[in-house]
């Protein structure tokens, strides 16, 4: 399955009642078990472009569609955001298999699954607990695995990190690599951290200031796992070096903005 972003436009009315062009001309594809990364300075419409993808905004103009999918089925998605949206009366246990519940899967089908991804991200035994009684991190964690429990035909994840500690955040990124590497489901990542993007991606997508468009698409010809080692370095930082030429003079723009 491939997903399709076809010469998509965002427009909308600010407070001052003027139009304002967010995205402009976006036109890309998520391969099938791809990992795609879009990275860009603030205000760059990263989010924006996000929520079009899963459906929860519409385009102005242009069209995302997925290929690949049989024609009456609807496309399952999985997303994570930075604030960990968990319900605070639901266990642990009861958020992940929330989206299974929507779907009307069996009691047996939710145990299974729930558990699968549970193990999967780390958390046996804290089934029972509730959010408040998890750090940031396991947080983190239960919502990465309710977006993994109904399987989606595309993982979304909007800097879902950003609001760890720098030590919890680098144990996450680690952390989704393995779980990505036994899953292998095509991702559509956002954030502003361009060694996280490196680390991360197949592929990575600069975006301009507004309005937002494809500067650069940059693969990152690395192994999937362990490019932080001291083999890779140099190349990770020569990536690193070339996200941020093409971010910098946006960047410092954005800055003056405030």
């Amino acid at each position: 399955m491939r997903i399709v972003v076809d010469q998509v436009e965002k427009r909308f009315v600010d407070s001052k009642k003027r139009e304002v062009t967010a995205l402009k001309n976006i036109n890309f594809a998520i391969e099938e078990q791809e990992f795609v990364v879009l990275v860009g300075p603030s205000g760059c419409g990263k989010s924006t472009l996000l929520n079009i993808v899963g459906g929860l905004l519409s385009p102005s103009s242009g069209e995302v569609y997925f290929e690949g999918l049989a024609s009456e089925k609807e496309p399952r998605l999985g997303i994570v955001f930075q604030e960990i949206a968990l319900f605070p009366w639901r266990t642990v246990y009861e958020n992940v298999v929330f989206g299974l519940e929507e779907q009307g899967a069996s009691k047996q089908e939710m145990q299974e699954k729930g558990r699968h991804y549970i193990e999967m991200v780390g958390l046996t035994g804290f089934e029972s607990a509730y959010p408040k009684q998890l750090s940031g991190g396991m947080r983190q964690r239960a919502g990465i695995a309710r977006a993994l429990a109904v399987e989606p035909d595309l993982l979304l994840m909007d800097e879902p990190f950003s609001a760890l500690d720098a030590q919890t955040r680098t144990l996450m990124q680690e952390e989704l690599l393995a779980i990505w590497s036994r899953t292998r489901l095509s991702t559509l990542y956002v954030t502003h951290n361009i060694q996280e993007a490196v680390y991360l991606a197949d592929r990575v997508i600069v975006l301009s200031r507004h309005p937002g468009q494809i500067k650069a698409e940059i693969r990152i010809d690395l192994p999937k796992t362990g490019r932080d080692q001291e083999e890779h370095r140099a190349a990770f930082e020569r990536y690193s070096n070339e996200i941020w030429q093409l971010i910098r003079h946006d960047a410092q723009e954005a800055l003056k903005e405030g």
